[in-house]
């Protein structure tokens, strides 16, 4: 019965939302338990978390070999990220912008963009192809570890781009991997000179006055026990958020992704479709949620920041990982209207943030205008 397919898809899209908001928290506090600094929990968890909607219904898609889903919500969240979210951002507040916004970021999410276009126009997102994707978003992560934190703002796209000619990312691979294993030795020693002196030292109080010291030992090794067994308690609690999380971003992903295949057949709707419009739309939610919130508290650049980094992290991360699970296949509609559409949207984009360094109210109005057009047009086709 359609109403209980309806339930189990709204179902489906609650735990995989909820699931990745209490993923990203989990990931947050047990990255900071172990020292992993804030720049890199930002970059990673935080940018990419966003995403983990549409990396699971992707995946979830991909492992039914779902091509329509997996392109229509790839397609459908980057072109909703910028005409619905984007735009309804700038509607609520005119959002300020930064020349490093666009030609840095903005560049490399309209390069991206460019690239999936160019691999689509034989139909088909290849393993090969979908590797590249994933190398591409990694080098992306690493360029910014190592050359945007080093010099602050003032590297672009054309240095984007000189890094991978130049092979840069490979010295800055290696360098990485030497640092941390010379820091792994360094804290190895240092533990094993500490626990000497350590030892040392108990040893000497046990022959200075041995009741009395002893007595304070075995207590000083009570307390110890115990902040290290709550330590641990509330580490393996952590944990099992964690695996909670995942285990409902899993199911979620995998019911939401079968009631929308089923509508598609029920109501003989092209998979594009209803992945760019039911599964897109959806999956959008988080980025929706963080913009809308960002930019009434007057935080445009992490507004506009994180629509970029999610159509980044959407091509480059989510579909690679879906196309190395199984080659996408592509119709005509998605390569010839679809995606060209992803592109005009972005570079408005672009343009929208160079006009006075600021997106008004009236470019937000253009963008909403453009995306529910566009989606009236697209469902009206089939």
């Amino acid at each position: 019965m359609p109403v209980i397919n309806i339930l189990i898809f709204l179902g489906g899209l609650v735990l995989l939302v909820r699931g990745a908001d209490l993923f990203v928290l989990t990931s947050s506090r047990i990255a900071r338990r172990f020292g992993v600094s804030e720049f890199v929990i930002g970059l990673t968890l935080v940018s990419v978390g966003t995403s983990i909607p549409e990396l699971a219904s992707s995946l979830a898609a991909s492992f039914q070999q779902a091509s329509g889903i997996v392109m229509g919500n790839i397609l459908g969240s980057n072109i909703a990220n910028i005409g619905l979210i984007a735009g309804t951002a700038a509607l609520l507040m005119n959002i300020r912008t930064e020349e490093v916004m666009l030609r840095r970021d903005g560049y490399i999410m309209l390069f991206s963009s460019f690239l999936l276009f160019l691999f689509m126009l034989d139909f088909k997102i290849s393993r090969l192809e979908a590797l590249i994707f994933i190398l591409f978003y990694l080098i992306y992560l690493l360029f910014l570890f190592e050359k945007v934190k080093k010099h602050e703002g003032d590297i672009y796209f054309k240095d984007f781009m000189i890094y991978i000619i130049k092979f840069e990312y490979i010295f800055d691979l290696i360098s990485r991997i030497n640092l941390q294993a010379r820091k792994y030795r360094e804290e190895k020693q240092g533990a094993g000179k500490k626990t000497e002196r350590k030892n040392g030292t108990e040893k000497r109080i046990i022959t200075e006055s041995e009741t009395e010291s002893v007595t304070e030992e075995y207590e000083d090794v009570d307390i110890d026990v115990t902040e290290e067994h709550l330590q641990e308690t509330s580490l393996l609690a952590e944990f099992f958020k964690l695996i909670a999380s995942l285990a409902a971003i899993i199911i979620g992903a995998n019911y939401f992704v079968e009631e929308a295949i089923f509508f598609a057949m029920l109501f003989d709707v092209p998979e594009t479709i209803i992945g760019i419009s039911l599964v897109a739309v959806g999956t959008s939610i988080p980025e929706l949620m963080v913009t809308v919130s960002a930019a009434r508290s007057d935080y445009g650049g992490i507004a506009l920041g994180n629509v970029i980094g999610s159509n980044i992290a959407n091509i480059l991360l989510i579909l690679g990982c879906s196309g190395l699970v199984h080659p996408i296949m592509t119709t005509d509609i998605g390569t010839f209207y679809i995606a060209p559409f992803m592109l005009i949207i972005s570079t408005l984009l672009l343009l929208f943030i160079r006009t006075g360094w600021k997106v008004k109210r009236l470019e937000g109005v253009v963008m909403l205008l453009l995306y529910f057009g566009f989606m009236i047009m697209i469902i009206s086709m089939e």
